[in-house]
């Protein structure tokens, strides 16, 4: 159903695409947007249970997407320095496909705990406690992924080599 990448070569493996998906704090959620035309808008997220999920407003475009069309990917991009000199860029990143979905009850619970903990777990844990408490004017959506790959660049392949 998901295409094998191209250049397998370049393929993290799963504990690697894990590390960049908990390593990163944004990245792009694409969708089919109003008239079928495509939407894809930075987001802050969290992965967590093997699905990635993430907080929005309880209405708009990004909810109405999902709503009418959950099949969705999500990127995000680890590492991109510009070699100039060599024409290219050293890269690592991820891309996931699964369907959206909005959360309820434990689930929501769970993973807004996720979110507050990766963004703001430094701050004293009651105050994370009353946040999470007040905070009833967002949906938490989650990914479930079908599929995810990362990939980097043959200049960091060959680094590892050595």
């Amino acid at each position: 159903m998901f295409r094998e990448m191209r250049r397998n070569k370049q393929l993290l493996s799963p504990e690697e695409t894990k590390a960049v998906m908990d390593r990163c704090t944004n990245g792009i959620l694409a969708c089919l947007g109003d008239e079928d035309y495509p939407y894809a808008v930075p987001l802050s997220y969290v992965y967590f249970n093997g699905k990635i999920y993430f907080h929005s407003a309880k209405s708009g475009h990004k909810i109405d997407a999902i709503t009418k069309y959950p099949k969705v990917s999500f990127s995000v991009v680890d590492e991109d320095t510009i070699v100039s000199e060599e024409y290219t860029s050293h890269f690592r990143s991820v891309i996931a496909f699964g369907k959206a979905r909005i959360v309820e009850g434990d689930e929501r619970l769970e993973a807004f705990e996720a979110m507050v903990e990766k963004y703001s777990g430094d701050q004293p844990e009651d105050e994370r406690h009353r946040e999470i408490a007040r905070c009833t004017q967002a949906y938490i959506a989650a990914i479930d992924v079908e599929h995810i790959t990362g990939k980097e660049s043959i200049e960091f392949i060959k680094a590892k080599q050595q």
